[in-house]
């Protein structure tokens, strides 16, 4: 397999943009990711993450700019998809081939698989490799996907909404395997629309929005996205609640009637709990809003 260049970054995007008729899926985008940074591609659904996904696997032909997987042109395919293993939201199989059989294949046409590692993860991913791919689950065919890649020498993993059908359970095995693919060196590009997700597995964050990139930032950073939205119902009237506007994180303190107060919170819940627990509460809520919901308080109604 060739080696890329040392100095070349993982991926890279200069004013990349996809326009399908008058829609602009991807705008103007201009990103890179260096070697050996998992990387976070957060965005609501429909915000061009699957789009830009195509794009730097060459599936697609941009329609301005230009993309780079390590020094190769995404749009020389063979060349630059001998660096990477991608795994799709959606992932298709043979159906007529053991689940063994499919990780076969996609080991001889990969930039190679250490076999013993890719046993290792089957017992992992509680797999069946022996069954055949038309009677899996959506999540046991994700299985089949992440253990191919996961198992891969590729020193670029490009992760496309992975965890769709896996099961909590699963969905730590893919964050321990995530962490092991970083200690290998291997540069993991992983696209979510899953807020806690994309924190828990990644060190930066690219935020993309109606296919614009509307921010990179640290996870510190990105925490500040993060807040819950607080719902008590009263027994009695409590004014002395009024006082919650003061304490660190709340903002936003509402009475739709004066025996229900609604609030949205940012950092740890302990002092509003306490403060609630002064009242005769009936009813206490707290839910964490849609990441759609986020983006248009934090960056407005209108495209960044």
């Amino acid at each position: 397999m060739a080696v890329p260049s040392p100095s070349a970054p993982a991926v890279r995007t200069e004013g990349l943009g996809k326009r399908f008729g008058p829609t602009e899926a991807v705008v103007d985008l201009s990103l890179t990711v260096p070697p050996g940074e998992v990387f976070g591609f957060l965005g609501p659904n429909g915000a061009g993450k699957s789009t830009t996904i195509r794009l730097l696997l060459g599936l697609l032909r941009p329609t301005t700019g230009s993309a780079w997987v390590f020094d190769a042109p995404a749009g020389e395919v063979a060349r630059a998809h001998r660096r990477l293993a991608y795994v799709p939201a959606d992932v298709s199989l043979w159906p007529s081939l053991t689940g063994r059989e499919c990780l076969d294949l996609l080991a001889g046409v990969g930039p190679g698989t250490d076999l013993a590692y890719r046993d290792q993860l089957l017992e992992r991913f509680a797999l069946d490799p022996d069954r055949r791919a038309r009677t899996y689950s959506s999540g046991n065919r994700q299985k089949v996907a992440l253990v191919a890649a996961f198992a891969t020498r590729a020193p670029l993993l490009v992760l496309d909404e992975p965890t769709s059908g896996l099961d909590p359970l699963m969905e730590r095995e893919f964050r321990a395997c995530i962490a092991e693919a970083a200690e290998r060196g291997q540069t993991v590009f992983l696209s979510s629309h899953q807020l806690a997700e994309v924190e828990l597995a990644c060190s930066r964050v690219g935020i993309i929005r109606e296919g614009r990139l509307v921010e990179v930032t640290g996870l510190a950073e990105l925490r500040r996205l993060r807040r819950a939205e607080v719902v008590a119902d009263l027994s009695t009237p409590a004014p002395e609640l009024q006082r919650l506007a003061a304490l660190p994180g709340v903002s936003d303190l509402r009475w739709p009637t004066p025996v229900r107060l609604e609030l949205s919170l940012t950092g740890p819940p302990g002092p509003v709990l306490r403060a609630l627990a002064d009242a005769d509460v009936a009813h206490l809520e707290m839910r964490e809003p849609s990441l759609e919901e986020i983006f248009l308080d934090y960056y407005g109604q209108g495209p960044a």
